[in-house]
């Protein structure tokens, strides 16, 4: 974030990855949700982007790098975004994504850090798009279950950042590839706090417990786990196909917001009432123990 004025901040963020699906106009839609998520994690309104590509000289036909960019165009459509550019390279491996501008009030900022004890924890996005996806590439994955993963992943994240500004909002981030576990760990350690997740207040996408018992386990999983493994906790009650999901990389996932429990059963009734059915009270802020996270 750069401030330009006292009322007025410009926010710059990148994201870009390679192919989650098959269909390139929908990984383009993907994509591009994800790359402006981290724009409505902090509270702005993200205002133009630059297409990020990487694309190889030979083996693909032209037309289906055009799919990609046009997803991408039509989500930044939907978020108001205009694409001013951007800037491609030559690269065995396909990877698409933006770097987006956004517009803040400076005063109005929510970072990731300054979850409190006693706020209660709000997630706006199920979990489970990596032993989805996983599954879906070795072909184990029912039609119904990836398209709505795939509802999941093109969903902007506008909505609930515009209703969470609403309110007392102390710390906030999207999910996304550090999964549930790591994002929560970063809050949790950045406050000075401990966040404790209830197993069975976790909203997951269809089909992803089955994956997991399958074991469709994604290796970004397996390396959150690794990493953030130590700084959690997890009660010898919760099932083992919950613990991996909660380490699950997320593909343009979800806002975790803290706020007081009040304001969040507020939130979540806004968030239900616009539409928003998967949103969920997942746990609370603690005072801070030896763990980062605790999943009970």
């Amino acid at each position: 974030m750069y401030r330009l004025t006292d009322d007025i901040a410009v926010v710059n963020t990148v994201d870009f990855f390679t192919p989650v699906v098959d269909d390139p106009f929908t990984y383009g839609q993907i994509s591009a949700a994800n790359s402006l998520s981290d724009v409505y994690a902090m509270g702005g309104t993200p205002k133009t982007a630059l297409n990020i590509v990487c694309w190889p000289q030979t083996g693909l036909p032209g037309e289906m790098l055009g799919e990609i960019l046009r997803g991408g165009a039509e989500k930044a459509r939907e978020a108001g975004v205009v694409i001013v550019g951007g800037h491609s390279v030559a690269d065995e491996e396909v990877k698409y994504g933006m770097a987006v501008t956004g517009v803040i009030d400076p005063r109005r900022i929510v970072r990731n850090v300054g979850a409190r004890v006693g706020d209660a924890l709000l997630l706006t996005k199920p979990l489970g798009t990596g032993v989805l996806m996983t599954a879906f590439k070795r072909d184990r994955l029912a039609i119904e279950h990836y398209e709505t993963a795939v509802r999941s992943m093109t969903t902007l994240n506008a909505e609930a950042a515009r209703a969470m500004l609403r309110h007392e909002v102390h710390a906030a981030t999207d999910i996304t590839g550090f999964g549930l576990a790591g994002h929560a760990s970063k809050m949790a350690d950045g406050s000075g706090v401990t966040l404790r997740v209830e197993e069975s207040d976790l909203p997951l996408l269809p089909g992803a417990l089955d994956c997991c018992r399958e074991g469709m386990i994604p290796g970004g999983g397996r390396r959150n786990r690794e990493f953030y493994g130590a700084r959690a906790r997890i009660s010898d009650e919760v099932a083992s196909e919950m613990a991996e999901i909660f380490f699950d990389p997320q593909t343009s996932g979800g806002l975790l917001i803290a706020l007081p429990e009040s304001q969040a059963l507020a939130l979540l009734a806004e968030l239900q009432a616009g539409g928003n059915l998967e949103a969920a009270v997942i746990g609370r802020v603690v005072a801070q123990t030896a763990f980062a996270i605790e999943l009970v």
